[in-house]
């Protein structure tokens, strides 16, 4: 701020007039070039930043100055952000999880369309400058890398039987060395560690076998150690009850009778329904189903209703992972 006065041979009390005028112009200048940045409710010096390289499946990403508008066009990178306080510029709105639901309404928070079909119209409006996605919007990486620099967040949700939890930190740590969050994100993956082991206690040496079914309108499908929650059982410490391993996003279509036949001793249900058709999820007095009564979960209180949306719509951030190592522990419990 810059402040010029012309002084002519005036009095006494006009001089030390002016002279006060000059005093607040010179603080107001001062402070000024002294403010930081504000950047979720954190200072951040904007006096220089180091340039972050990240390499993904789809590229390289260069980026070069701290972000300040960011778009995530998964479930998974907004709870990331929201963990490290980072604003979100804009986002899909179809399918939020409650523990996001602060973002639903938000009117400074673009909607972005669907999950899997992001509107690149409203992307562009949101002005970002950075955009992270996952394999769910892989194939518009290219149109969105124009808009801005682009980071593709390497999780499999086809088959998480190895490295699942090493992949979220990774990218928790890549995404705190962005944004001059490393600090943070460090002990936000020291706390993601904390619950995994913890989880690995409780399953360690236990004998029961657990099914993770998705249920769909009535219908049921397996999800085995190579399968989208395969993290459950390696990472875990789960014991399958059932031999199948196709991997696949969707799992492994079965009847009640496949279900009644392995009898686990602790079956998680996913509520797919209750996630796309904006229902209540199931429970023990909803699910009427005969033959899922007659397992060992069932008559001893091991039937565990998961939460579907840290399981289905998301499954790999910090939040959701530690709803579905809560859920995965009641199924020792009970």
């Amino acid at each position: 701020m810059t402040c010029n006065i012309k002084l002519r041979a005036w009095g006494l009390p006009v001089l030390l007039v002016v002279f006060a005028v000059l005093q607040g112009c010179d603080q107001k200048a001062i402070e000024a070039t002294q403010e930081p940045l504000s950047l979720g409710g954190t200072q951040v010096e904007s006096a220089s930043y180091e340039t972050v390289t990240v390499k993904h499946k789809l590229g390289t990403t260069v980026i070069d100055k701290l972000p300040q508008r960011v778009v995530a066009l998964d479930m998974n990178d907004v709870d990331f952000l929201d963990q490290l306080g980072i604003p979100v510029a804009g986002m899909p709105k179809d399918f939020v999880p409650h523990f996001l639901s602060q973002y639903k309404e938000a009117p400074q928070v673009e909607d972005t369309g669907a999950i899997v079909a992001p509107n690149l119209e409203r992307v562009h409006m949101a002005k970002p400058d950075l955009i992270l996605i996952t394999s769910l919007q892989a194939k518009y990486y290219k149109e969105l890398s124009e808009i801005a620099p682009t980071i593709h967040f390497d999780v499999d949700y086809r088959n998480s039987e190895t490295s699942h939890i090493e992949v979220i930190k990774e990218h928790l740590i890549t995404l705190g060395q962005i944004f001059n969050k490393e600090k943070l994100a460090h002990k936000k993956a020291a706390e993601l560690d904390a619950r995994v082991a913890e989880a690995k206690r409780v399953t360690l040496s236990r004998p029961e076998k657990a099914l993770i079914v998705l249920h769909n309108n009535g219908a049921f499908n397996s999800f085995g150690v190579r399968s989208r929650y395969g993290f459950v059982f390696n990472a875990l410490g789960v014991m399958p009850a059932s031999p199948v391993n196709e991997a696949g996003l969707h799992g492994q279509p079965v009847s009640s009778e496949f279900i009644r036949q392995a009898n686990p001793d602790v079956i998680y249900i996913i509520d797919r329904t209750a996630v796309m058709e904006h229902r209540q999820p199931l429970n023990a007095d909803t699910l009427s189903n005969p033959l899922l009564r007659q397992t060992t979960a069932w008559k001893n209180n091991r039937v565990i209703f998961a939460d579907p949306e840290a399981w289905y719509i998301t499954a790999a951030s910090l939040n959701s992972m530690k709803l579905i190592i809560n859920d995965v522990i009641k199924g020792y419990d009970q």
